[in-house]
C-alpha cells in the first residue's frame, strides 16, 4: 500500500446536536455541500431538520491543518424517520478517499449503534454503486432502487 492509500489514524468524536460547536457544525455542513452538492451535483436541502434528533460522527486527523474534517456520518434516532436508528451523509473528504476511511467510519457507527440500541437492527439509504460497499459489512437490501435527486440509491438494513 503507498502512502497515498494506507489508513489514517483518526480521532473519532460522537456527539449529539447540541453537544456540536458552532466550528463543528459549520465544518460539517460545508463538507456536505462540498460533497454533495459541488462533487456529487446534487441540488437539495440539506438542512432538513433531522440534524437536531441525531447523533454525528466526525472523524478528525489532528495532523492535517487545512481540513482537519476527514469523515463524517451521522445516526438518526430511531422512532423519527424509521423505527431504527438510521445512518445517512456518511462522506469523506477528497483527500481522505481510498485510505479505508470510509470503512473506518462505518465500523465505528455500527460499533456504536450496537452499544446504545444492542438489539436495533440499523438502517440506511445507499447510493446504488456503494450496495456491494454496505454488504460487506453485513447490510441487506430491503427493496428495489429509486430515484433520489437524481442518484440511484437502495434501502438497507443490517440485523444485530
Amino acid at each position: 500500500m503507498t502512502r497515498e492509500n494506507s489508513p489514517i489514524a483518526l480521532d473519532w468524536r460522537w456527539s449529539s446536536f447540541d453537544e456540536l460547536s458552532t466550528s463543528e457544525l459549520y465544518a460539517i455542513l460545508k463538507l456536505r455541500q462540498e460533497v454533495f452538492v459541488v462533487e456529487q451535483k446534487c441540488v437539495y436541502l440539506d438542512c432538513d431538520g433531522l440534524d437536531k434528533k441525531a447523533w454525528h460522527l466526525m472523524g478528525i486527523d489532528s495532523t492535517d491543518t487545512q481540513y482537519p474534517l476527514a469523515a463524517y456520518l451521522r445516526v438518526v434516532f430511531p422512532g423519527i424517520t424509521t423505527d431504527y436508528p438510521t445512518v445517512g451523509r456518511l462522506l469523506t473528504h477528497k483527500n481522505n478517499r481510498r485510505k479505508g476511511v470510509a470503512r473506518q467510519l462505518l465500523q465505528e457507527a455500527i460499533i456504536h449503534m450496537n452499544r446504545i440500541y444492542p438489539d436495533s437492527p440499523i438502517q440506511l439509504s445507499a447510493q446504488l454503486y456503494l450496495e456491494s460497499f454496505y454488504k460487506s459489512f453485513g447490510f441487506i437490501s430491503t427493496f428495489e432502487p429509486y430515484d433520489e435527486d437524481g442518484i440511484p440509491h437502495i434501502e438497507m438494513i443490517k440485523h444485530s
